[in-house]
């Protein structure tokens, strides 16, 4: 389940994505419409590679293209999967298509903090159910979503086997600062995907930064080079558009960052307005870093009655937060078009 588009098209009031509202990001946009998409773009994509790593200051060859960011957990989960058969452990409120892949590729899906997820004792801390059948690949994520929190680092040794952070939303986190260490992200899979912070949910193109063969203090208890090399053998050819690339090459430059940087600042003043306004409708409304919340309506609306009314808003139950809808901050006007269609949602009878 996912926000966005439906049979219906896109809603023109969306408040079920987290695309960047104060967006799209001029520099970015201008590329992706210079783009040719008359030929086809490298297919090893070296300029992009090249920018990345600059970027994040590391190896072109530990960055990984992927088609989208469900594209590369689809593909992590398959080929750790293969190297190194055991369950798929995943935040107890989380993206659902880390559960949605370890379930295509027949990987047992555990929750951390539950049952069965993680024990209290051990270097894996892994309960029963992860001791009969090793936890062999961890999500992890910073800011979370759908609650978009502060995402704390394991507290048990992520090198013995793949882990990833989705860092998706870090680029929207609008207060504090991260908890993870530079040495504790070069441990796992950095997983980004800049079109939301871009406002260009449209283009479909996303990166993973590969652990360091050697983080300073330890090397990884797994073959981090053979897990690199298998997961670059297991990509689509051609994984990025020539309007994908166009927009990664965008992402690395420093306008485009600083754009991103200075466009915080709208979207704290939107979220202040949001949140209050639905706090005085009664919302329950959850406290978060980023330019989205989970909210729970003092009574319940079907979000399909909203989306008549051109507003959409994101459900949470694939999460596992049934009952709350996770919602984007969004310019005034925006806002205004929700209260209405929640004001005509909330008097219609039955």
């Amino acid at each position: 389940m996912h926000g966005g588009a439906d049979a219906r098209g896109a809603a023109r009031w969306d408040f079920s994505t987290c695309a960047n509202a104060a967006g799209p990001c001029p520099t970015a946009l201008a590329a992706v419409q210079a783009a040719d998409a008359t030929r086809y773009p490298d297919p090893a994509a070296r300029a992009v590679r090249q920018a990345l790593a600059a970027l994040h200051g590391v190896e072109p060859e530990r960055i990984l293209l992927a088609a989208s960011a469900s594209e590369f957990i689809q593909r992590i989960t398959a080929v750790t999967g293969r190297l190194w058969p055991g369950a798929v452990q995943v935040p107890r409120w989380a993206y659902g298509d880390y559960a949605v892949a370890a379930a295509a590729w027949g990987r047992a899906c555990h929750v951390e903090g539950e049952q069965g997820a993680e024990g209290a004792s051990g270097e894996e801390r892994v309960g029963s159910a992860c001791r009969r059948q090793p936890c062999t690949l961890r999500w992890y994520a910073d800011p979370t979503s759908p609650m978009g929190l502060d995402g704390d680092p394991p507290d048990v040794d992520a090198r013995r086997f793949p882990a990833v952070l989705d860092a998706v939303y870090a680029p929207l986190r609008l207060q504090g600062t991260s908890a993870w260490t530079a040495s504790g992200r070069d441990a796992v899979f950095v997983l980004h995907s800049p079109n939301k912070a871009l406002g260009l949910t449209g283009v479909r193109g996303a990166y993973a930064v590969a652990p360091a063969h050697d983080s300073g203090d330890g090397v990884a208890g797994y073959d981090v080079t053979a897990c690199r090399k298998a997961l670059q053998a297991a990509a689509p050819s051609w994984p990025l558009s020539a309007h994908a690339d166009a927009m990664l090459r965008a992402w690395a430059l420093p306008e485009t960052q600083a754009w991103v940087a200075d466009s915080h600042a709208v979207l704290a003043g939107w979220k202040s307005d949001l949140l209050r306004r639905l706090s005085a409708r009664g919302f329950e409304v959850r406290a978060s870093v980023t330019p989205y919340a989970v909210v729970r309506p003092r009574i319940w609306v079907e979000p399909a009655l909203l989306r008549e009314h051109e507003v959409g808003v994101r459900d949470t139950s694939s999460f596992g937060l049934p009952g709350w809808w996770r919602v984007s901050v969004q310019a005034p006007a925006a806002q205004d078009a929700f209260m209405h269609a929640l004001d005509l949602a909330e008097r219609r009878p039955g």
